[in-house]
């Protein structure tokens, strides 16, 4: 079983069909991505100006519609699949995850630090001579 048409991703170049239609189809495939990405795009900001919905769960479904977003980029415009022939896509993908956690988790620490040790008490702000 040689055949790995099961992991392609929409719009791969590496496969088997070498018709005419391939050029028309990447452009279907981009724009059904955009689409997409339009959609869950409105969504959020639906989501995050509407009275509707239970305001405590509004952070927790944009972070699902974030990490839908991210899901379609990965997909349909980085080609990004868990095939053989992406192995190194998917390790570079997770190396640069693990460098920007690292940064923004370091970021965040920083400035919480000098905020905490660079403000001078309540009490001495409010002080009168």
């Amino acid at each position: 079983m040689t055949d790995t048409s099961y992991d392609r991703a929409p719009g791969d170049e590496s496969a088997p069909l070498e018709t005419e239609e391939s050029g028309s189809s990447g452009l279907l495939v981009y724009s059904i991505g955009l689409l997409l990405s339009l959609i869950l795009t409105a969504t959020s900001f639906w989501a995050a100006n509407t009275t509707l919905l239970w305001e405590p769960g509004i952070p927790l479904g944009l972070a699902v519609l974030a990490v839908a977003q991210m899901g379609i980029h990965l997909v349909f415009f980085l080609h990004i699949t868990t095939g053989p022939d992406n192995t190194n896509n998917v390790l570079a993908l997770a190396f640069g995850m693990l460098i920007v956690t690292v940064v923004v988790t370091g970021s965040l620490v920083i400035m919480t630090n000098l905020n905490d040790n660079l403000m001078p008490p309540a009490e001495l702000m409010h002080m009168q001579r």
